[in-house]
C-alpha cells in the first residue's frame, strides 16, 4: 500500500521540477538525472567554431562537460592570430601579456586565475586551482608560482605582431576601445594607435549525462592599466553554472559585467522562467538603464544555455556572434540580437 505522505511529497517534487523547467533534472546526486540524446557546446564569437570542434571531440565520446570546455578553449588560448585570448594577446600598457581565466563544473566547484603571465593555458591552471587547492582564485605571482609547481612551462606570450601594435599605441597612449574591433582584420600597416579592444571566449557545454560546465578565458582589455582584471575570471560575472538551471557567460567590457554580476543574474533569471535569450536581454538592459550614456560607447554581450539545451544571446551593440555545436551541426555560427 502506498504511503500517502510519501506519495504527496514525491508528487510535489515532480510538479516543482516541471514548473521550473525540469530544474531538478541532472543534478549530480538527484534521482531526476536525465540522459540527453544530444550533447551540446556553445561559445562566444566566430573563433568559437574551432573551439567547439575540440570540445565536441570529448562530448561525442560521452566525455564530461568539464573536460570538453577545458579542451575547447585551449584552441584560442594557443592561437597566435587571436589577439584577445592567450598567447599573442595584446599586452597591458607596460608591454606585459597577462591572462585571466575561470572554470566551473556541475557540482558548483570553481577555480580561476588572474593577471597570470608566461603560461599559455590559464584555463588549465584555473582547473587545478579548483581541484588541488582550498581556494577559488589565485592571482599574479602567486598564480604563476602555483603553475610552476604543477609543472607548467613558462614562455614569452608577447608575439612580434602584438608587440608592434603596443609600440604603435604608445605613440599617443590614447585609451578608447573600438566596439567589436576584434572581428575586423588586423592591419599592421594601418594601425590606428587607439582602437584596439579585447574579447573573451566563454564556453558552456552539456554532456551526455545532462551535466553542465563552463569556461572563460582572455588576455583582457588591450593596453589596460597594469593590474587591471576584468570579469572573465570572476565567478558570477564572466561565468556562472548551476547544474539545475543552466549556465551563462559574458563578453565585452568587463567592468560593467562585474558591476551587475552579469552571468549570475542571467542564470537566476532563467531560474525564474526566462528563456536564455530573454535572460541575456534583461541583463543587458540593466546595464543600459544604469548607464545609458556609457552603454552607447561599449559592447557587452551575454550567452546562455538552459538545462534543456536551449540557448540564446543578447548584446548591447550589433556585431556579437556565437558558435553552436551538436551532433546535427558542428560549425553553426549565429548572429546575436542586440539593443542598438
Amino acid at each position: 500500500m502506498v504511503d500517502r505522505r510519501k506519495f504527496l511529497k514525491a508528487s510535489s517534487l515532480a510538479g516543482a521540477s516541471m514548473l521550473a523547467g525540469n530544474s531538478f533534472a541532472g543534478t549530480p546526486n538527484s534521482p531526476f538525472k536525465a540522459v540527453l540524446d544530444n550533447p551540446i557546446v556553445i561559445s562566444t564569437w566566430d573563433f568559437g567554431v574551432a573551439a567547439n570542434a575540440a570540445a565536441w571531440d570529448v562530448l561525442k565520446n560521452n566525455g564530461r562537460a568539464l573536460d570538453a570546455v577545458e579542451k575547447g578553449v585551449h584552441v584560442p588560448e594557443a592561437d597566435l592570430n587571436n589577439q584577445s585570448v592567450g598567447k599573442g594577446g595584446f599586452p597591458d600598457r607596460d608591454g606585459k601579456v597577462t591572462l585571466d581565466a575561470c572554470i566551473m563544473d556541475e557540482f558548483g566547484n570553481c577555480g580561476s586565475v588572474a593577471a597570470l603571465e608566461n603560461i599559455v593555458h590559464p584555463i588549465s591552471v584555473a582547473r587545478l586551482v579548483m581541484e588541488k587547492t582550498p581556494h577559488v582564485m589565485l592571482v599574479g605571482e602567486g598564480a604563476l608560482k602555483f603553475a610552476r609547481q604543477q609543472g607548467f612551462k613558462e614562455e614569452n606570450l608577447l608575439t612580434p605582431k602584438s608587440e608592434k601594435a603596443w609600440k604603435e599605441w604608445l605613440k599617443k597612449s590614447e585609451y578608447k576601445p573600438e566596439i567589436n574591433v576584434e572581428n575586423k582584420s588586423f592591419r599592421p600597416d594601418k594601425l590606428p594607435g587607439n582602437k584596439f579592444n579585447h574579447d573573451t571566449i566563454g564556453m558552456l557545454a552539456i554532456d551526455a549525462k545532462g551535466n553542465l560546465s563552463g569556461a572563460c578565458t582572455t588576455s583582457g582589455m588591450a593596453f589596460k592599466m597594469s593590474g587591471r582584471v576584468g570579469d572573465s575570471p570572476i565567478i558570477g560575472a564572466g561565468l556562472y553554472v548551476d547544474n539545475e538551471i543552466g549556465g551563462a557567460t559574458s563578453t565585452g567590457v568587463g567592468e560593467e559585467v562585474i558591476r551587475n554580476v552579469g552571468s549570475f543574474l542571467v542564470v537566476e533569471l532563467m531560474r525564474q522562467g526566462y528563456s536564455p535569450e530573454d535572460a541575456c536581454k534583461e541583463a543587458v538592459m540593466r546595464i543600459i538603464k544604469k548607464k545609458p550614456e556609457i552603454a552607447k560607447e561599449i559592447q557587452v554581450g551575454f550567452l546562455a544555455i538552459n538545462k534543456q539545451g536551449k540557448y540564446g544571446a543578447y548584446a548591447i551593440q550589433k556585431g556579437f556572434s556565437f558558435a553552436v555545436c551538436d551532433k546535427k551541426d558542428q560549425s553553426l555560427l549565429i548572429k546575436g540580437k542586440s539593443y542598438y
